[in-house]
């Protein structure tokens, strides 16, 4: 071959390699230049531009929710659902708003008995799912009434209080760079990453676009799920200590849980998460949930009344499910969806 039909063939193998990424991306992608898109015209809209005060703000009210939605998506990807990642956030912020006080060594352990409770919550649901054989819909409903149950047990009025020296730092802001987009940064690297690379994190897609075809290729899927699941208990307990920095209070509100469990789904889904699972990226729900967070600024910005919200996520989270299932209609083997 000569050395021009070899460049050729390099270029025609690199064109497709991309294009292999592109369609793997493709949901990340989409949802980076949606809130590029939107949060560039907020800031527009905003008479003192995108000043680093309003920066910090909207990135402490979206790491909230990119933080519920990262736990959303590891379920997902193994084809379940976790309708209990909200009220394991609020359960997270009643207990933070009572350990979580005095010296270093008692916040820290306070800190630690917080994470610990999460991934406890994560664990049960797990164990329920798996042993149990139910659908992950009906156990996590259940399991959050439950986790709501103790937390009104745990705060049964707002209040409470925290580590301010901590609670500062951690909405505040370093070179110009909120903590909380640092604090999102090193939970994808030390907790996303390693998942993704692991044995448990690729099987976890595998059972997610066929479980059955897992079960026959002998992929641990007991264990995978437990640890899907345990996951999402240890990351909605870190949203939880996050908004107890932010409000120096905790508070056991349903409806609080509700909007998060709901919100973080249609994150999930924006991000390009399939919510039939095996295909998705955590990294993706990240960006999906600052789309969120900037649908409600923008309602303030052209001062539509607050109580419509719900209305306008609702429409978002059905037009992006529709949109994620028109490919679906299309095709007649799912493993089309990995070509």
């Amino acid at each position: 071959m000569s050395g021009e039909s070899k460049a050729s063939a390099n270029g025609a193998r690199s064109w497709e390699a991309w294009g292999h990424w592109f369609t793997a991306q493709r949901g990340l992608l989409i949802s980076v230049a949606i809130f590029a898109a939107m949060f560039a015209f907020y800031g527009w809209k905003q008479e003192v531009g995108l000043s680093a005060s309003m920066v910090n703000t909207a990135a402490n009210k979206g790491a909230l929710l990119a933080l519920v939605a990262m736990a959303q998506t590891i379920p997902v990807l193994t084809g379940g659902l976790d309708l209990s990642v909200g009220m394991v956030f609020v359960l997270s912020n009643c207990l933070a708003a009572s350990v979580v006080v005095g010296d270093a060594r008692t916040t820290a352990l306070g800190i630690i008995l917080v994470l610990i409770t999460g991934l406890v919550c994560g664990i049960i649901n797990g164990l329920i799912v798996v042993y149990g054989r139910l659908q992950p819909i009906i156990v996590t409903l259940a399991t959050g009434a439950v986790f709501f149950g103790v937390a009104l047990a745990l705060r049964p009025e707002p209040g409470g209080s925290v580590n301010f020296e901590l609670a500062e730092f951690m909405t505040s802001s370093i070179f110009k760079v909120p903590v909380s987009l640092i604090l999102i940064a090193a939970v994808v690297l030390f907790v996303w990453i390693p998942y993704r690379r692991s044995v448990l994190g690729r099987a976890a897609y595998a059972i997610g676009s066929s479980e059955h075809a897992a079960y026959m290729s002998g992929v641990p899927i007991a264990r995978a799920k437990i640890l899907a699941y345990a996951l999402a208990g240890f990351l909605a307990a870190i949203a939880g200590l996050m908004l107890t920095f932010l409000t120096y209070s905790g508070a056991a509100k349903a409806s609080l849980g509700a909007d998060y469990t709901l919100n973080s789904i249609a994150a999930v889904v924006i991000g390009g998460t399939s919510l039939f699972g095996g295909a998705g990226s955590a990294i993706g729900s990240i960006f999906g949930a600052f789309v969120m967070r900037t649908v409600g600024d923008l309602l303030i910005v052209f001062d539509i009344n607050p109580v419509l919200q719900p209305l306008f996520v609702g429409i978002v989270l059905l037009f992006a499910v529709s949109l994620g299932s028109l490919r679906l209609l299309r095709i007649k083997n799912k493993l089309d969806l990995y070509r």
